[in-house]
């Protein structure tokens, strides 16, 4: 959610705001400088989440074996999950290292003044997040990921996706002194990271068990210390980073033709380069978390800005995956209900394990909060979860809007006729099985162990669940009062309506389906069955205006194409007139 609204804020920066031509995809001279904001969120995002995991001192971060637990023990697994735990120690390891290279050192390739290092940043990270999307279920953050890589790109790259590249590759023997620099630095790079690698993570082949072993050679002390170095010249390169950008951007707004335009774009830079720098700054404070002797010598001024602004959370500190739960099990809570208090039903959720048998889901990029808040409130004592008491209130009392959280299908909800008069809660070990393992009927994907009771039994009217509503300040209160004629309300309970039958992942992979249609019908639309594809780096036809397709383009620099064209065009028609004035004297004179 952090993440959601940083970007969400940055979006307001980068999205053009064209009120009066809004089909127009000119390049405005400063666009460069808020898609430089969107590389530094990723940043921050990446390096801080790699770094966490070794300043957390989580004994599995350390030794490696983090994933030999993480597909198992994460909020909603995916049938990916099973498949990935079920891979060698060795492997798993590997996964770990090539994590932290992904996070910690290719991040720093964001930044670089070479291309295709940029690129290499791109689809390591893209690869990361894929194969995250394959094997959890983490809602929207993953392709929300995605998008901020989307800014280590550039248009040439992006049009040869489309099929339409802008710029043709000549192959010119013997290269230029420029482009053989560029590739040793690149190759250099390459070799670079592969020995940091090895000798950071003591990689060998193992030739005996055929594998690769790995392990950390280094201690928490040199960690630290070294990003206590690192953290400070970091902000260092990112001021550079946008600084160049920022210059950039103002050489751009010089280049553009006419007064009035000129004068348009650098008010334009302006605005956003200030804008952008107060952002930078802002983030440096969350940013230097990472090391707070770091943060300490920040300015001053700076810390007041982010205080200013904290509230609002434009800007955050990430970490993700700090520690490793579940080490020796998955925790996870189990509901059950009775109506006598001897016969007890399993309350099954739609997404959570609970059912061994069955398979788990894909939910993404849908968000269950509820299954999402079970993992946490598993992980401690029940009071350390005040809303589930209040769960278990409304399950009681039969609300259905609570119980459509659980199960929107009626059907699967076993108390859907009449509520329970009695609830409890226990507490249960939940493994994956193993590859080897079988059974007579239905193939199991999951081992559970009954742990300890995590709710006592209660019903309606019990002084214990009274008591619990209480503390928490959790009892009925009297609903507020909402006008009756209120537009909203009666718009949002109608969608409420609209989508009732169907469940949360289903709903959103329906709107993305009808936004894709739409966005495709308009691109088929714009160009008329059987024209050709548009020409490549040239200036309008002879006798086209200049704003032809909507772009601006910097202001005046298509209507200066034009204008040439014209004048050639019209240089053509005075020499086919004066040719043709010359031919009819000629023969005048011969007759």
């Amino acid at each position: 959610d952090s993440l959601l609204l940083e970007a969400g804020f940055l979006a307001v920066l980068v999205a053009p705001l064209r009120l009066l031509k809004w089909r127009s995809t000119g390049w405005r001279a400063h666009d460069g400088i808020t898609f430089w904001l969107v590389r530094w969120l990723l940043f921050r995002l990446m390096f801080a989440s790699g770094v966490v995991k070794l300043t957390s001192r989580c004994p599995t971060w350390w030794g490696l074996t983090a994933l030999t637990y993480h597909y198992e023990t994460q909020c909603i697994p995916t049938p990916g999950a099973w498949f990935a735990h079920q891979l060698p120690v060795w492997f798993q390891k590997l996964s770990v290292v090539a994590t932290y290279v992904i996070e910690i050192a290719i991040p720093l390739l964001f930044f670089a003044p070479i291309r295709r290092l940029r690129l290499f940043a791109f689809y390591s990270q893209v690869l990361l997040q894929v194969l995250i999307i394959l094997t959890g279920n983490y809602n929207f953050f993953n392709m929300l990921t995605i998008v901020l890589a989307f800014s280590l790109l550039d248009e040439e790259h992006v049009g040869r996706w489309l099929g339409r590249s802008k710029r043709r590759h000549a192959s010119a023997w013997p290269p230029g002194l420029r482009s053989l620099l560029s590739t040793l630095l690149e190759l250099s790079t390459y070799g670079f990271l592969l020995y940091w690698a090895v000798q950071s993570f003591g990689l060998e082949i193992n030739w005996e068990k055929r594998q690769l072993d790995s392990k950390v050679a280094f201690t928490y002390h040199e960690f630290t210390t070294w990003l206590r170095a690192v953290t400070l010249p970091l902000v260092g390169v990112g001021f550079l980073s946008l600084s160049w950008e920022i210059l950039s951007a103002m050489y751009r707004c010089a280049c553009v033709r006419g007064c009035f335009w000129k004068l348009w774009a650098t008010l334009q830079w302006a605005v956003f380069a200030t804008a952008a720098v107060g952002m930078f700054a802002v983030s440096l404070v969350p940013f230097t978390y990472i090391d707070y002797e770091s943060n300490g010598k920040l300015w001053p001024g700076i810390h007041q800005m982010f205080n200013a602004v904290e509230r609002f959370q434009v800007v955050n500190s990430y970490g993700l995956f700090r520690r490793m739960t579940g080490v020796g099990g998955r925790p996870e809570v189990v509901l059950e209900g009775s109506y006598d208090r001897q016969a007890w039903t399993e309350i099954e959720f739609m997404y959570k394990p609970g059912n061994v048998s069955r398979a788990p889901p894909v939910v993404a990029p849908h968000q269950p909060r509820l299954d999402w808040q079970m993992w946490f409130a598993a992980l401690g004592h029940h009071s350390s979860s005040p809303w589930f008491t209040a769960f278990i209130y409304r399950l009681l009392q039969g609300k259905e809007d609570v119980i459509r959280l659980v199960q929107v299908d009626e059907s699967q909800y076993p108390f859907s006729a009449q509520p329970p008069v009695y609830i409890r809660a226990h507490l249960y070990k939940y493994w994956f099985t193993g590859s080897a393992e079988g059974s007579d009927g239905p193939v199991p994907w999951w081992r559970r162990q009954r742990v300890q009771e995590f709710f006592p039994t209660v019903s309606l009217g019990d002084p214990a669940l009274e008591s619990l509503l209480g503390q928490h300040g959790l009892k009925d209160k009297t609903p507020l009062k909402r006008p009756t004629d209120a537009i909203l309300p009666r718009l949002l309970q109608a969608l409420r309506q609209l989508i009732r039958p169907f469940s949360g992942p289903a709903v959103l992979w329906a709107l993305y389906l009808v936004a894709a249609t739409v966005c495709l019908l308009r691109a088929m639309g714009r160009r008329p069955r059987g024209a050709a594809p548009p020409a490549r780096h040239k200036g309008p036809r002879r006798g086209e205006p200049a704003e032809r397709g909507g772009s601006e383009r910097n202001g005046q620099v298509r209507r200066k194409d034009a204008k040439e064209a014209e004048e050639k065009g019209e240089g053509r028609a005075r020499g086919a007139t004066d040719g043709h004035s010359d031919t009819l004297r000629g023969a005048k004179k011969k007759k």
